[in-house]
């Protein structure tokens, strides 16, 4: 798993670097000219270079240098003032004193096969507008593949945001280590195909990183092979909180997820008036009353407090509703000491009152949550405009607030830590914007968490085989279009089994 540097994070790695020698910036312009010559070499000659007024232009021409210098016919606009900072004026003297020249704006009527996106970098703050806008906008309708430095111009580095407007590029380029903004939100639509450039400095060891990715490397971590001398009562047990009237499937989905990942029994307490007996898909979950299961769940947590190897956890919330009896059976849960997941309408319920949430955050036994960005919204007092400006602050945010693991779902899920710590799944794709997703989730993560699994890692475990179950079908031309969560739940059980050798 790699880490994740924010912006102010990268500009202290900077500092800490001292005076590198070559600088950083001629180190960079030489890393991407030979990824772009590594990448977009095959019948490619013609290459235009857009640089912005700030050290990200001074990077775009020492690409230029290279590319001119390997013979690559190449075209230099340089967009804003000629007084650019220091390093980059430095750069700008190189080009020119190699005989390349400086344009003021893309020619009409130019063919190139590549363009080099340089306008922008980490540092943008604020919507880009007026020539800028323009020229971005000039750039996407050019036809040409877009390699990127550092970031798309356009993309906020920290959370992924357009700013207004942005280059789509087919490559970024990325400096000395990765940013959120490249993994999440609309930062993924933008970027294309990543390629990270250290440019010789080791980022954890200048600082020690507080963030990650999140990759299949997880499963191999936490997923170990069951012993012979096995039984379920060493799987643990689930007891699903939910299913009111018109949402059954809902607490059925989950009940399904949690047994398909390896808990031994799941228990469903529904909150219907007219709940099935049976789920006829699924026979082996045990249907009762949402008060029943929450009763039995209790008993057996604290069984689980005097025999460790028996987990017993709580997942509330999937079409659970806002009913009084469904505040009633989430406060018992909540006060319980079982393991407890948190999701969909209970998060709605805790939003809503302050003895919920004051009770949530002071829980002994272990919380996770998984809010999508409105439910969020709802939990932090802000707007779901608020939370998608900064994905990252938004999940450390509710970790911290409700002593809780957190993952702030959608593009790039952000699971977060109480500590502050935080990872970037890279699995998923469109197909699971679907309903019962979250169901699904919600399922897996308490099935892994019964298995005995430390809490935050496994709903790492959980992020990333929900995503990357989705990923598996669409392969299989399941999806992305129609994906249906039950489907993903026999996927998730599939990829389970090839990192858990049993």
């Amino acid at each position: 798993m790699n880490p994740v540097y924010a912006t102010s994070e990268i500009r202290a790695i900077e500092s800490l670097s001292g005076d590198a020698d070559p600088p950083l910036m001629a180190r960079a312009g030489l890393a991407a000219a030979e990824a772009i010559r590594d990448h977009h070499a095959d019948g490619m000659r013609d290459i235009l270079v857009v640089a912005g007024p700030g050290n990200n232009g001074g990077d775009a021409l020492e690409v230029a240098v290279h590319l001119k210098r390997w013979f690559y016919r190449v075209t230099v606009v340089l967009a804003g003032d000629r007084s650019p900072p220091p390093d980059a004026a430095a750069a700008l003297s190189k080009w020119t004193g190699a005989g390349g020249e400086v344009l003021d704006m893309i020619p009409a009527g130019g063919r190139w096969q590549l363009v080099v996106d340089g306008l922008f970098g980490i540092g943008l703050q604020r919507p880009v507008t007026g020539r800028y806008a323009a020229l971005i906008a000039r750039i996407n309708a050019l036809g040409a593949p877009v390699a990127a430095l550092d970031v798309p111009s356009g993309i906020n580095a920290d959370s992924g945001a357009v700013m207004g407007v942005a280059v789509r590029a087919a490559r970024t380029i990325t400096f000395i280590a990765l940013k959120p903004g490249l993994l999440t939100l609309d930062g993924p639509d933008h970027c294309g195909a990543l390629t990270l450039a250290t440019l010789g400095l080791d980022a954890a060891g200048l600082r020690p990183a507080r963030g990650w990715t999140l990759d299949a490397a997880i499963l191999d971590q936490v997923l170990k092979p069951r012993p012979a001398n096995f039984h379920k009562g060493r799987a643990g047990s689930v007891g699903i909180l939910g299913g009111a009237t018109g949402m059954v499937g809902a607490a059925l989905l989950a009940g399904r997820a949690a047994l398909k990942s390896g808990a031994g029994r799941v228990h469903v307490g529904l909150l219907a008036e007219r709940a099935p007996d049976v789920d006829a898909m699924q026979p082996e979950l045990m249907l009762r009353s949402a008060a029943a299961v929450l009763e039995l769940m209790v008993e057996s947590s604290e069984a689980a407090a005097r025999v460790p190897s028996k987990g017993a956890v709580l997942l509330a919330g999937p079409g659970m509703g806002r009913a009084d009896a469904a505040k009633r059976v989430l406060a018992r849960a909540i006060k319980s000491g079982a393991l407890l997941v948190l999701d969909a309408d209970a998060l709605n319920l805790v939003a809503g009152n302050r003895h919920l949430a004051n009770a949530v955050a002071r829980r002994a036994a272990a919380t996770l949550i998984t809010p999508h960005p409105a439910e969020a919204g709802r939990l932090l007092g802000i707007g779901t405009t608020e939370v998608q400006s900064d994905r990252v602050g938004a999940a450390v945010d509710l970790a911290k607030r409700f002593n809780a693991d957190t993952v702030l779902k959608g593009n790039g899920s952000i699971v977060a830590a109480p500590d502050g710590r935080y990872w970037i799944n890279s699995s998923g794709n469109p197909g699971m914007a679907s309903a019962g997703m979250g169901d699904a989730l919600g399922g897996i993560a308490s099935g892994l968490v019964a298995q005995g699994i430390e809490p935050i890692n496994a709903l790492l475990a959980a992020v990333y085989l929900h995503g990357a179950a989705a990923d598996w079908l669409a392969g299989q031309r399941v999806g992305p279009i129609g994906l249906a969560a039950g489907e993903l739940i026999d996927a998730a059980r599939l990829l389970l089994n090839r990192h858990a050798v049993i």
